[in-house]
């Protein structure tokens, strides 16, 4: 499945645990030798009071991610069409907290009938953070700012750092270097974001784990409100990314950050482990 061109191999943990994750990521990320993606997603049972189902997510090289958006909104996708839910709105367990998925349906012709299909998915993505200290370091700053006219730290359960430019296709030579800067203690996204107009933003996106990424939900959420908080936005933002835009806004009501966009199969298969 891909969320905006964010594709992740997506496995139901409740019919075929997998032993090693971490291995199965980076064998089957590989594009040449194995499925092709950006990582791999478990869907799984939940473990908290609260919560509906699990995910976990691991990156391409192996490592585990706290969050992603894209990937939530494909699961969201994947438990209603499958038939393992009814609900419209279902509560997600993630290593970033309990996140709420609203499901938009719309009929599709399928034989003789018709069916409902998850259109698009909203998530409440939770606060933004400015101020992490175990995931930003100011005080080792140095070198950060010479690719943007400003950058900013948000985390939206993971880190990422914005960075406004002109020149947004620098993230492809500067993403490796961002990403493991010494003001990044567990490593970083980076985004380099350009403004459009006052409620549209074109970013492109470093994944830490992964590296360039035709999207990132939780980076889109990072960069809607690093330009709101810089008075470079309104609190509602259209993030157009290499793989397609995203919807982002930052409620005043309870401070939450709330992102919606499409979710798209690609096909089911089988793998040997």
């Amino acid at each position: 499945m891909h969320g905006c061109g964010n594709d992740y191999v997506y496995v139901d943990t409740m019919r075929f645990p997998i032993a090693s994750p971490e291995s199965a990521a980076r064998r089957w990320s590989d594009r040449h030798t194995g499925i092709g993606s950006d990582g791999l997603v478990l869907i799984g049972s939940a473990t908290e009071d609260g919560a509906d189902f699990s995910m976990r997510i691991f990156n391409a090289d192996g490592s585990e991610g706290m969050m992603c958006g894209n990937a939530a909104r494909c699961i969201g996708k994947y438990l209603f069409e499958r038939g393992l839910t009814e609900k419209q709105e279902i509560r997600l367990q993630t290593l970033s907290g309990i996140k709420t998925l609203w499901l938009s349906l719309s009929p599709r012709q399928v034989g003789q009938g018709t069916r409902e299909i998850v259109d698009k998915v909203t998530v409440d993505m939770g606060e933004p953070v400015f101020d992490a200290p175990t995931l930003f370091l100011p005080e080792r700053a140095d070198g950060l700012t010479g690719y943007g006219a400003e950058g900013v730290f948000v985390s939206m359960g993971n880190p990422h750092y914005v960075l406004f430019t002109k020149e947004i296709d620098q993230v492809v030579d500067a993403g490796p270097f961002l990403e493991g800067h010494q003001a990044f203690p567990q490593l970083c996204n980076i985004e380099f974001a350009r403004v459009e107009s006052l409620g549209s933003l074109r970013v492109r996106v470093w994944e830490r784990g992964s590296g360039i990424t035709r999207a990132c939900g939780t980076g889109a959420c990072a960069t809607a409100v690093a330009a709101a908080s810089t008075g470079r936005a309104e609190r509602t933002s259209r993030i157009v990314m290499d793989g397609g835009t995203l919807s982002v806004e930052w409620r005043r009501s309870d401070n939450h950050v709330y992102m919606t966009g499409p979710a798209t199969f690609v096909f089911d298969g089988e793998v040997e482990m």
